[in-house]
């Protein structure tokens, strides 16, 4: 064995811990149906039970409406410190009439989304800002050990 040999030996481990560092890492959040799932909910036939049996309990129930259940899901790949990139996004809408039977099933993907501009402004208060030292001591002779009765602790 040559000196060279351990140092070609580390070399190739440090490019191996290199080239591992910069695979992407998969997170998938919320609930991704899987498709075969899906299939298995028919429209006119499957129940509000069989459903949740199916697919699971709902990621949202509808806010105005609680026979419409919302099932979203998202994966998404981070290399490094990069920002995370959204590979796939589904959003399963099931929707039920009032007995409790599927009227309607959508799956809606990433295609069909809407990006949502943040709005970045806050709503005005009246008065002033006050500092911390005048907090503090604004509060001081405010509180006392007497509550309303007239006792104090230990009476």
């Amino acid at each position: 064995m040559t000196r060279s040999t351990p140092s070609k030996l580390f070399a190739a481990a440090l490019l191996g811990v290199a080239v591992t560092a910069c695979s992407p890492t998969v997170a998938t959040r919320g609930n991704m149906a899987d498709p075969d799932r899906i299939a298995q909910v028919k429209v006119g036939q499957s129940t509000r039970d069989e459903v949740a049996t199916v697919l699971g309990t709902p990621t949202s129930v509808g806010t105005f409406d609680q026979n419409v259940w919302y099932y979203i899901g998202q994966t998404t790949e981070k290399t490094a410190f990069f920002q995370p990139e959204i590979v796939e996004r589904r959003v399963v809408v099931v929707q039920f009439d009032d007995g409790g039977v599927v009227r309607d099933l959508k799956t809606l993907d990433r295609s069909q989304g809407r990006d949502v501009e943040i709005v970045e402004r806050s709503t005005p208060t009246h008065g002033r800002e006050m500092s911390f030292l005048e907090q503090m001591i604004g509060n001081v002779g405010r509180f006392s050990a007497k509550d309303t009765k007239g006792k104090g602790p230990g009476s």
